[in-house]
Formats: structure tokens, C-alpha cells, sequence
């Protein structure tokens, strides 16, 4: 009792402290606190737009078009409607830009609308054009082609992109090449599990209709079938540009060392191994190896420095002319071409725009890195490209910039009080400036990248205070040197400059990489968790007034409630083939074969689980025979039949009966019966169990499947499949279906849904 009372003591404080810091921030009221952040309301208008896009991408079903369009026209009505009434016309100008970004998306969808490939073909016959190829160490190249025809596909069902991986390398291939190729080739894979990432969304805006693997060497013909546009030629022109530095640098540079320094000149990953690719993801430096806002940040900021720097020596024209715009006019050159050569990736163009943005307010006399700045190129990628909100690389982009802005906000308004002292400000912003924007930048994108990744690098701070220096002061700037004496075949001067501090970064990654504990391995963050987090942050950074620190307690019940998705007890995979059990200790144990190796990595790492798909696999938690495997779940018996002779068996004895041979209709006695063409064609299932509270058994909560989560969408249909509705991942509806083990000898009812058949009770009731 005692101590409950110290509990209450030690609770109650923090609990006044917290009802006193909201009462400070809203002092004064809502609308006065609007008011007094008028020059702050633009900056929220890429949010409430991103919002839109959001709320489309969220939807079950496809909106109609008309529809989408309509909701723009309401939203202005109601803006109209709403002058002069204060919070009122602001609620309206949020609705107003949130059904743009809403409109936005779906405009977008239907604009980059083409044929995907609905299923697999072997031995296609492939004729098109090589847009881009891809090297990969071991494992050939890539090739991405424009397909003028496949064999056997009407024009209608071709797609109009396809992604090959091609083991047999054709000496003299070059992008703008006429090519016929023979390929296995398959529809955009499917994500692994309910919620988990989808690749084949992501294709739909790359027109990316069919991905697959050459059986053989590819066949350069003597001309393409079709003319190419002055834009086609011009990007293949670029391409084969960029293949041939690329080949320079490495005759100078060879090795792993070689294709790093070709990483971040031209953007090519390829030659990269995947041991340094996971030592950099490991020690929180993999950010480095991608063009992005860092890079294209040191290139232009060195550009414009020198150029400064050389028009100041001449008196005449320093003294007459603006020589700072004239530099920010050559940055900003400087940042297009070397766009142009890193392969215009989408971080890559979001990190030109900023720069561009932050140029142009130089060469016309405004404050360059400002908080409106940032806004306006942030609607302006999610305008041309509203897709890239999902992308992790945008959300952890614009969350470093967005935090460090605010922060030098802060910092310089600081420095500017008149009772600082005045010697201090360059040292400590020479001195703190490193240290602070990297714990700031890292802060900030720590919580994404354990949302999408499953992952946190513990020494990330440490590496990037080693390696970000050695990047800023010897990195780019020897790579902006190669790029300017390589048309004069001087490369081989700065390369190996460029080289050694590749090294000391390589080294510094692998260092850190295998420090123990490096990485922790996080279990699914829930939807919740990571919304209040994003609300959080917004309202922290972009606000200006002392309200602004109520983003601190959104971000706090974020990090409370992160941990609270629900993880299933049972994992069947799209094959049939790989199927996971719960067991007592919490981990997943698996039955299947090298096959299911990718599929089971995704669940462990959505899972948290640090252990490898072969170690579960090769554990044998589960008991197997000749015909198939038993686990029990929760009090449950799951049964993996194999074979046929298997089945009449599980069907009397197992609670849930997972198949790969097609389910008997007798078998109705089990609580779920999940055969392998349900799987095929609703992707992964996830089996919630919970205890029924009255009876105290085990019945199924819920059944989510990958059909069931994407949706009716047009990146989730195949012509073969458009008309099959997928099984839907709504729980039934309480008091009128309940999922539990019925008594011996009492009536039930099997139920198809989706193709999983379920045994269920109905209420009256």
C-alpha cells in the first residue's frame, strides 16, 4: 500500500507538469494562436495535401473520376462559403488542398495507366528497346526495356515495361540498343504478408508492366521497330554517357572502391556487393551510397562557393555586378548537370528541386534556406509525383531538412541576442554545427526507418559523425573535380583522392557494422504509433510559437503506443508451401523449403526477429512427417497437409488445416481450411487467435489476407483475375458471427469466404 502511495507521488508531478506545459501553450486560445502563426500557414499546405494523397491510396476500391474531381469543386465552395469566419475558412482551405492531393493521385494513376502482365509465361519471346542497364556483381545485369512486342500478347495485354535480370553479359549492349531477348516472364510480385510492402504499386507508376529473367543472351538487331522520340533519343543518349564514365572510372578506380565512386557520381548501385551494401545499412551510413539532398547539396555548395570565390578576385566586376548571383546561377547549373549524370532518380530530383528552390530565392533576394522554401518544393514532388509520399526516401528527406530548419531557426535566434557573446557564434556554429545537425538528422528519420525497415543502427550517430566529414570535405568535392577534368581525360588525378576517403568510409561502415549490438531489430510499429509520431514532429518543427511543444506529447504517446500492433499467430505463404506458427516463447517457427526463403525473411523482419530464414527453416520447430506438419497455436492444432493422404486425417483431428492439394468439400470439421489455389490467388494469410472471454477456448479473431488489404485497385488487378473478388479482411460483425471451436455434436455451418473455408456458429442474435 505503501508503495502504491510513492507510485502516486511520483506519477502526480509529471502529470501537473504536463497539464501545465498544454495550459502555457494554448494560453491565449486557438484562434489567437492561428493568428499569431499566419506567416506559418503556408508550410502546412504540402501536409494537408499529402493528407489527399493519403486518404486515395488508403481506399479499398478505386473512386471513380468524376467523383475525385467533384471533391476539389466542393471543398472551393465551402472555402468560399467560409470568408472571414476565422478557424472555419482555415478547416476549409486544409479540406480544399487535401481534395486536391486526393484528385492529384487519381489523375496520376490514370495517367500512367498500362497493360501488367496477368500471368507467368515461360520462353516469352521479347522484342524492345534497352532503356537502362543495371550491373550486379555475380548476378549479371539488369535490363529494363521497352517492349515494342512479346510473341503471343495482344497489344492490349503488353506491357509497355519490362525488368529483366540477364546472367550471360552481351559485349556492346548500350541503352538505345533494338534487342530480342527469351524470358521467363511474371506480373509485379505480390507483397509478403498483409500491410507489407508493394512492390507492384510501386511498378504501376514506373510502368512497369512485367518483371522476370533471360534465358538466354540478349540479340541486338539491326534496328528498332519503332522510331524513337527526340525524348527517347535524348535519354539513351544520356544513358550511354553515363555507361561510359562509369566504365572510365572503374579502368581508374576497379574493385569495390570503383563501383562506390561510381555510385555517387553517375547513381549506378549495381557493382556494389551485398556484404558492403548491408555494413553501410548496418551502420546507419547506406543514405550515403544514394544521391540525395547530401550530395546534390556539397556539389552545388561547391560550385557556388568557387565561383564566388573567382569573380571576388576581380575587382572590376565584384564591385559593379551581383557576383552572388551570379554564383547561384552557376550552382544551379552545376546541380542540373549533375542530375542529368547521377540518372534523375526520384531522391535525386527532390533534392534538385530544394536546391533549385533555395538558388532561385538567392538570385532573387530572398532568404534561401527558409521554412516556405522546403514547402514549395515539397508540393511540388508530391504534386508531379504523388506516389512518392509513400516512399520512405521522401518522408526521411524532407523529416532531415524539415528538422534542421527549425533548428537553425532556433539556433540563429539565439545567436542574434545582443547578450551573447559576440566571439562565440562562429565557433560554436563551426564547432556544433556537425554534431548537431547530424543528431537532429538522425533523430528525426529514426523513427521512418524503423517503421519501414524493422530496424535501428545504435551507432549511427557515431558513424556519421566519422564518415559525413570525410564525405563533405574529401569525397564529393574530388568527385566534382573528376566530373569537370573528365571531358578533358584528366580523371586520373582526383579519382585516387576520391578513392582513399572511399576507403576510410568503407572502413568506418564496417567498423561500426560489427560493433556488438549495432543493430536492434524491431518489431511491426503500429499504424497508430507512427501517425502520432509524423503529427508530432509536423507540429514541433513548423509552428513557431511557444504551442509548438505539444508536439512533444503527440510524439510521447507515439512512442507509447508504437509497440501495440497486433502480430498474427499463424502465416500461410502465397505458394502453400511455407507455412509459421506462434509458438509459447512468442517466435515464429516455420515449415517449408529455400524457396519460401525471401517470404519468411519478411515475416521475421516484420516480426522483429533477428534470426535468418535458414536457421528457422533448418530448426524444425515443427513436427513433420513424409505427408505434412503439426504445430499447436495458442491451444489449437494447425495441421500442413502435403499430401493427399493427409487430409482426411487433419480434416477429423486439426482445428485449422492449411493444403497444397486442393480441399476436399467434406471437410468441414476444422475452424479454417486454407487450400493452396486460395492462397495463389489472395496472397499470404495472416490467422489472428484470441480467448473468447466467456468460455475461456480459442477461436479465430480474424483472417487478413495481401487480396484482402490491397484492395480493388488497378495495380492489384489482373486481366485474368479482375472479376474474382479478393477475400476481404474486415473482422465479422460483433453479436452476429462469432469464430471459436464448437462442442461436440453441436450444428455448424461451413462458410466459403474467399476461398478459405470457415467453420462458424451463427448468432440470432
Amino acid at each position: 500500500m505503501e508503495g502504491s502511495h510513492d507510485q502516486g507521488r511520483r506519477v502526480s508531478p509529471i502529470r501537473d507538469a504536463a497539464r501545465r506545459l498544454v495550459q502555457r501553450a494554448l494560453a491565449g486560445g486557438l484562434a489567437e494562436r492561428l493568428e499569431a502563426e499566419r506567416a506559418r500557414w503556408f508550410v502546412w499546405l504540402p501536409v494537408a495535401f499529402g493528407i489527399g494523397i493519403a486518404g486515395y491510396f488508403s481506399m479499398p476500391t478505386e473512386p471513380s473520376l468524376a467523383a475525385t474531381l467533384a471533391l476539389p469543386l466542393v471543398a472551393a465552395a465551402l472555402v468560399a462559403a467560409s470568408r472571414g469566419t476565422g478557424l472555419v475558412h482555415v478547416a476549409a482551405l486544409g479540406l480544399l488542398a487535401a481534395a486536391a492531393g486526393f484528385a492529384a493521385t487519381k489523375l496520376r494513376t490514370e495517367w500512367t495507366r498500362a497493360p501488367v502482365l496477368g500471368h507467368e509465361i515461360r520462353r516469352a519471346d521479347v522484342r524492345g528497346i534497352v532503356e537502362l542497364i543495371e550491373p550486379r556483381p555475380s548476378r549479371g545485369e539488369r535490363l529494363t526495356i521497352r517492349v515494342t512486342d512479346i510473341a503471343g500478347l495482344a497489344p492490349e495485354a503488353r506491357p509497355a515495361r519490362v525488368r529483366l535480370r540477364v546472367m550471360t553479359k552481351r559485349d556492346g549492349l548500350k541503352p538505345g540498343d533494338a534487342i530480342r531477348i527469351r524470358a521467363t516472364l511474371r506480373p509485379p510480385s505480390l507483397p509478403a504478408l498483409p500491410g507489407g510492402y508493394d512492390f507492384a504499386r510501386w511498378a504501376w507508376f514506373q510502368g512497369l508492366g512485367a518483371t522476370g529473367y533471360a534465358i538466354q543472351a540478349p540479340e541486338i538487331l539491326a534496328s528498332a521497330a519503332h522510331d524513337p522520340s527526340l525524348a527517347q533519343t535524348a535519354r539513351h543518349a544520356l544513358e550511354r554517357l553515363r555507361q561510359a564514365m562509369a566504365e572510365r572510372i572503374r579502368a581508374v578506380v576497379p574493385g569495390e572502391t570503383g563501383a562506390i565512386a561510381v555510385s555517387l557520381i553517375t547513381g549506378e548501385r549495381g557493382g556494389i556487393t551485398d556484404e558492403t551494401n548491408a555494413a553501410y545499412r548496418d551502420s546507419g551510413l547506406v543514405h550515403i551510397l544514394s544521391i540525395s539532398g547530401l550530395h546534390m547539396a556539397i556539389m552545388a555548395g561547391a560550385v557556388y562557393a568557387a565561383v564566388r570565390i573567382l569573380l571576388a578576385a576581380f575587382p572590376a566586376i565584384a564591385l559593379r555586378f551581383a557576383i552572388k548571383k551570379w554564383a547561384a546561377a552557376a550552382a544551379l547549373a552545376g546541380a542540373a548537370g549533375y542530375l542529368l549524370v547521377s540518372g534523375g532518380s526520384i531522391p535525386t530530383i527532390r533534392a534538385f528541386l530544394m536546391i533549385a528552390i533555395m538558388f532561385v530565392a538567392v538570385m532573387l533576394d530572398r532568404q534561401a534556406l527558409a521554412m516556405r522554401n522546403v514547402a514549395i518544393a515539397a508540393l511540388i514532388v508530391l504534386i508531379v509525383m504523388p506516389e512518392s509520399l509513400l516512399d520512405p526516401g521522401f518522408q526521411m528527406s524532407f523529416a532531415a531538412v524539415v528538422s534542421l530548419i527549425a533548428a537553425y531557426e532556433s539556433v540563429r535566434t539565439r545567436a542574434e541576442d545582443p547578450d551573447r557573446r559576440v566571439w562565440l557564434r562562429p565557433v560554436a556554429f563551426f564547432l556544433g554545427g556537425i554534431v548537431l545537425s547530424t543528431v537532429i538528422a538522425s533523430l528525426s528519420v529514426a523513427p521512418i526507418g524503423a517503421y519501414h525497415f524493422h530496424r535501428s543502427q545504435q551507432y549511427a550517430l557515431l558513424a556519421n559523425l566519422i564518415a559525413v566529414p570525410i564525405c563533405n570535405l574529401v569525397i564529393m568535392p574530388a568527385a566534382l573535380v573528376t566530373l569537370v577534368l573528365m571531358p578533358f581525360g584528366l580523371e586520373a588525378w582526383p579519382l585516387p583522392v576520391m578513392a582513399q576517403g572511399i576507403d576510410a568510409m568503407t572502413g568506418t561502415a564496417y567498423w561500426v557494422a560489427g560493433l556488438p549490438g549495432a543493430v536492434a531489430h524491431i518489431a511491426e510499429i503500429s499504424d497508430a504509433g507512427f501517425a502520432l509520431m509524423v503529427a508530432g514532429g509536423l507540429w514541433l518543427t513548423l509552428w513557431q510559437t511557444r504551442w509548438r511543444v505539444l508536439g512533444l506529447a503527440a510524439i510521447g504517446g507515439g512512442l507509447l503506443v508504437a509497440g501495440g500492433a497486433e502480430r498474427p499467430d499463424i502465416l500461410a505463404g502465397r505458394g502453400g508451401d511455407l507455412v509459421a506458427v506462434r509458438g509459447a516463447d512468442g517466435r515464429l517457427a516455420a515449415t517449408g523449403t529455400r524457396s519460401g526463403s525471401f517470404e519468411l525473411s519478411r515475416w521475421l523482419e516484420h516480426d522483429g526477429d533477428s534470426r535468418s530464414a535458414r536457421d528457422v527453416l533448418r530448426a524444425r520447430a515443427m513436427r513433420c512427417d513424409g505427408t505434412g506438419c503439426t504445430a499447436p497455436a495458442k491451444g489449437l492444432r494447425v495441421a500442413v497437409a502435403r499430401h493427399a493422404s493427409a487430409i482426411a486425417e487433419d480434416c477429423l483431428k486439426a482445428d485449422i488445416v492449411i493444403t497444397e492439394p486442393r480441399a476436399p468439400p467434406g471437410c468441414t470439421q476444422p475452424l479454417a481450411v486454407i487450400d493452396r489455389w486460395t492462397l495463389r490467388r489472395d496472397g499470404t494469410h495472416a490467422i489472428y487467435l484470441e480467448k473468447d472471454a466467456a468460455s475461456g477456448e480459442t477461436r479465430i479473431a480474424r483472417v487478413e489476407t495481401v487480396a484482402g488489404h490491397r484492395g480493388r485497385r488497378p495495380w492489384t488487378e489482373r486481366p485474368d483475375t479482375a472479376r474474382r473478388q479478393p477475400f476481404t479482411a474486415s473482422a465479422p460483425s460483433p453479436g452476429r458471427l462469432r469464430f471459436r471451436p464448437l462442442p461436440d455434436g453441436e450444428r455448424s455451418e461451413a462458410i466459403g469466404h474467399g476461398g478459405a473455408m470457415l467453420r462458424m456458429d451463427i448468432d440470432s442474435g
